[in-house]
């Protein structure tokens, strides 16, 4: 079952852990592409330091500020996408990072995989014809940790919204 916008118009903090177990699917030439959610990070709004949405409202985040369920991806190090899907209400500026699939891990190397770049940029996953999200109902046990590279949060950099499957990915 495809997930509905509404799975996406909550709490990121609530979003997060609920996308593992979920099967990310993406259409790759004629083919689909389907991987497993192991994991993920939060990031929550303008206070948080390791959010773009920290720094305003800008051509890059303005997807960030939508009503949740599109995508919002980034280029770093000019070289590696980075798959978000933004979260919460209209001018909450929240998004998931999908930081592993299933037997896929790094943010980057997921992206490649499946050729993700930034014509996925603002991409509805409720009616996008190539990404989307479904549920079969598997709801894996996880862990909590520090997100990963953000050192220059400050106080932001130990909160505990990154989130795995616990026999998938290492701390």
């Amino acid at each position: 079952m495809k997930l509905a916008s509404e799975f996406f118009t909550r709490d990121v903090l609530t979003v997060a852990p609920e996308l593992l177990g979920k099967i990310l699917v993406c259409r790759v030439g004629e083919g689909l592409l389907r991987y497993r959610i192991a994991e993920t990070e939060a990031y929550r709004g303008a206070e948080d330091l390791a959010c773009h949405a920290c720094k305003g409202r800008t051509a890059r985040t303005e997807a960030m500020f939508h009503t949740g369920g599109i995508v919002y991806v980034y280029l770093i190090y000019g070289m590696y996408w980075m798959l978000n899907f933004v979260t919460g209400g209209e001018n909450e500026p929240q998004a998931a990072l999908i930081r592993g699939l299933e037997g896929l891990y790094g943010p980057g190397r997921i992206t490649r995989k499946l050729q993700i770049d930034k014509s996925f940029y603002g991409e509805d996953l409720a009616v996008s014809p190539r990404i989307w999200v479904e549920d079969d109902g598997y709801k894996p046990s996880y862990q909590t940790g520090a997100r990963i590279g953000i050192d220059y949060a400050g106080e932001w950099k130990d909160k505990p919204w990154r989130f795995f499957v616990a026999d998938a990915c290492t701390p």
